[in-house]
């Protein structure tokens, strides 16, 4: 029994056959810094015996779950956790995996299209490739037409009313997200949006984000009513609304300003409907603020004209 044998290192062939890793990989193992070597005498790779198997038999197994080497090799150096490494890459599959859904979403909304219609689907989920971009873009155009806004109450408005994309989306949905894009992206969605919310006149507001504040907190009290199914209707939910705007203005509430307040109103917009329609399918029962101020649009029309 030699000297290395003895001491208990074996040559990187001897490593080979206990390991069942090939010579080859463990040479790359070597190069990449994931396994520790030393050299004899004459310049050969030698390796602690035990310590080299279970060290290979680690990362055999760590690659078999998908970690690259980088990880791996943290996960050896000690930079990084066995668990913090796992976490990392469930995340990672889980992103890969909402990519695929989407994609697997799109091709079937494109194949079980009429033959008619494939084109313009096509060209609604070609500009819609990823849930997530698609997110991110609605939360943009959101915070554009809320600037005047606070970041605080901006992120909970954003929170409340902006569906995330579906994890596992069905053919509709993928559909349904993707026009929601669409609508956003529309160069004059932004000016009716504002319009909706702000109503006539909006350059006449004093403190915008004061007054979008006011607004927020009628609408808290709206949303109990359109979930319960309540009927537009005037009193105490519409004269606070009116109020809010008549007093950012530096006016009162008249049967005149009501009437200026649905002069060029957005409310009945088709695409005003379909993107607050769209969005519903997505948030379930939640009550979102298009519903509420389409519920106080129709209580003032009703006050105004007795429609």
């Amino acid at each position: 029994m030699d000297d290395t044998q003895v001491s208990g290192l074996v040559g990187i062939g001897e490593l080979a056959r206990r390991s069942g890793v090939s010579v080859r990989t463990i040479r790359f193992y070597c190069d990449e810094g994931i396994l520790e070597t030393r050299r004899s005498a004459g310049g050969h790779r030698m390796f602690d015996g035990d310590s080299a198997v279970e060290r290979l038999m680690l990362v055999r197994r760590l690659r078999a779950l998908g970690l690259g080497l980088g990880s791996i090799g943290e996960v050896l150096r000690g930079q990084k956790s066995l668990d913090e490494a796992v976490a990392v890459e469930s995340a990672r599959l889980d992103e890969e995996f909402r990519a695929l859904a989407w994609r697997r979403a799109s091709v079937r909304a494109v194949q079980v299209a009429a033959p008619g219609e494939r084109g313009a689907r096509l060209a609604l989920l070609a500009a819609a490739q990823d849930g997530e971009a698609v997110h991110e873009g609605l939360v943009r155009f959101w915070r554009q037409v809320l600037t005047p806004v606070g970041r605080r109450e901006v992120d909970g408005w954003v929170e409340w009313n902006v569906p995330e994309p579906p994890v596992d989306p069905s053919v509709d949905e993928v559909v349904a997200y993707a026009e929601l894009a669409a609508l956003v992206g529309d160069p004059q969605m932004n000016s009716i949006v504002r319009q909706q919310l702000l109503r006539s006149q909006p350059e006449s507001i004093r403190d915008v984000g004061a007054h979008y504040a006011e607004v927020g907190d009628v609408m808290a009290d709206v949303v109990p009513l359109v979930s319960a199914g309540v009927r537009p209707r005037g009193g105490g939910e519409l004269d606070r609304f009116v109020d809010a705007h008549a007093r950012a203005r530096g006016e009162r509430d008249s049967p005149l300003f009501r009437e200026r307040m649905l002069a060029d109103a957005t409310d009945t917009n088709h695409r005003i409907h379909r993107y607050w329609a769209l969005t519903q399918r997505f948030v379930g029962t939640r009550i979102t603020v298009g519903r509420a101020h389409d519920w106080v649009y129709r209580a003032l029309a009703r006050d105004a004209y007795g429609t």
